[in-house]
């Protein structure tokens, strides 16, 4: 097999595509024949050593991944050599072959594009629980989707239409809001250009949005928390921005607002019945032509790099998906 290995937490730049043998399965794993791995922010954190994941080096980056099973380890019985999957972990689809456990694999559904399943389980499994588990959202209400041209934010538009609210898509370029709309969302902000609290006044009323969610952090957070809606849910996906916004602990109390963390990863450790139960619902919501993953490119494997270094320049609309022909 060839993967691209992290040596040294010294960013991707460092990152090596090296030829080594294909590794068996143990008990409760399968070995993956990787179709497509989409690049996710985390995956630019996790070679820099700043993710919440820490794994010992040398690893293979690369959290999302679909492909074909080829190998089953002792006592998979759910699955079997030929299924389509995707995976989903903190390591290993920027390669040719993963070993992964049998429960963190996901069976792809009849009718489910095998290099959709790459772009699919962490972006859209993080907006579900985010909107449906941890906001409670509810038809009718207004979401505020923050970075809303990227992985995340794409989903995000996609599963609050889905549960029939109104969504607000704040984006940097008009180009990025352009493409916002074409997702299904309601209204757009350039926050590049526009003043944030003066355009959420006039979209809504003046009542402000009833949900905001946040995979940026950084200078706008404070500004758009001030004109959340009374009872508003402010959900904290990331920080692409860089910097962890201190909040004025009063405008919770005066807006009767939560502020709620959002980890996937945790959740579908925490609570693996729930987690499936959601992603029955993102399934059905696909095959019904509700949601489908934006991509941005499709580039061979060995580019790597040069997706990278695309992500880093904030030029990607929806994913960017890593082929192996």
């Amino acid at each position: 097999m060839q993967a691209w290995f992290c040596e040294t937490l010294t960013g991707h730049d460092d990152l090596k595509w090296k030829d080594v043998p294909t590794p068996e399965p143990g008990a409760g794993e399968v070995r993956i024949a990787i179709r497509a791995a989409s690049l996710n922010f985390p995956d630019i954190l996790i070679v820099q050593g700043k993710y919440q994941a820490k794994p010992e080096l040398p690893f293979v980056p690369g959290s999302e991944y679909s492909g074909t099973i080829d190998a089953l380890g002792e006592g998979v019985k759910h699955l079997k050599v030929g299924d389509a999957v995707a995976a989903m972990g903190s390591t290993g689809g920027f390669a040719t072959h993963a070993i992964v456990a049998a429960k963190q694999v996901l069976k792809l559904p009849p009718g489910f594009a095998i290099e959709d399943g790459a772009a699919f389980a962490l972006t859209y499994g993080t907006s579900h629980h985010a909107l449906i588990d941890r906001a409670e959202l509810k038809a009718g209400e207004t979401v505020l989707v923050l970075g809303a041209a990227g992985g995340v934010g794409t989903s995000a538009i996609q599963v609050a239409k889905a549960a029939g609210a109104k969504v607000i898509a704040a984006a940097s370029t008009d180009e990025k809001c352009a493409f916002c709309k074409s997702l299904g969302a309601d209204a757009t902000i350039n926050y590049g250009t526009q003043d944030m609290r003066a355009a959420l006044k006039e979209l809504t009323g003046g009542k402000g949005p009833d949900v905001v969610y946040d995979p940026v952090g950084g200078d706008l957070a404070e500004q758009v928390f001030r004109s959340i809606a009374w009872r508003g849910r402010y959900l904290v996906i990331g920080f692409a921005q860089g910097g962890i916004p201190a909040l004025p602990w009063n405008l919770p109390l005066l807006k009767g607002a939560s502020v709620v963390g959002v980890f996937w990863g945790s959740f579908v450790r925490h609570e693996p019945e729930n987690n499936a139960k959601g992603m029955a619902e993102l399934a059905r919501w696909y095959a019904e032509g509700k949601i489908k993953p934006a991509i941005d490119q499709r580039l061979p494997m060995r580019e790597l790099p040069a997706a990278y270094a695309r992500m880093a320049t904030r030029q990607v609309q929806g994913k960017v998906l890593m082929i192996n022909e």
